[in-house]
């Protein structure tokens, strides 16, 4: 699937690069100003997810793959999260005991 944003722009890269951009900060968790080289300025990575949220591309998006994903009769949805990735802070656990 390739995401088209209304908002025109001066970014010639394909949508899936910019996609693996922001994939990339987010899966390693770095910050935005460490990205890698190969995937431009990191103010631009930075804003176009951001633009997308305004412009409601991320939503358009995810409709249409939960409708393509509905359509699949052999595929089942389970949700799982891993608690190795999820943090809570450190003040959520409550005052320190004495």
């Amino acid at each position: 699937m390739i995401i088209h944003s209304p908002r025109s722009t001066f970014d010639t890269r394909p949508g899936q690069f910019r996609i693996d951009a922001i994939a990339f900060k987010f899966r390693t968790g770095t910050q935005w100003g460490h990205l890698p080289e190969k995937y431009g300025n990191w103010r631009g990575v930075y804003n176009r997810p951001r633009m997308w949220a305004i412009d409601r591309t991320w939503e358009r998006a995810f409709t249409t793959l939960m409708a393509q994903a509905d359509a699949e009769p052999y595929l089942n949805w389970a949700v799982s999260v891993d608690s190795t990735i999820v943090r809570a802070h450190q003040h959520a656990a409550g005052p320190a005991e004495r």
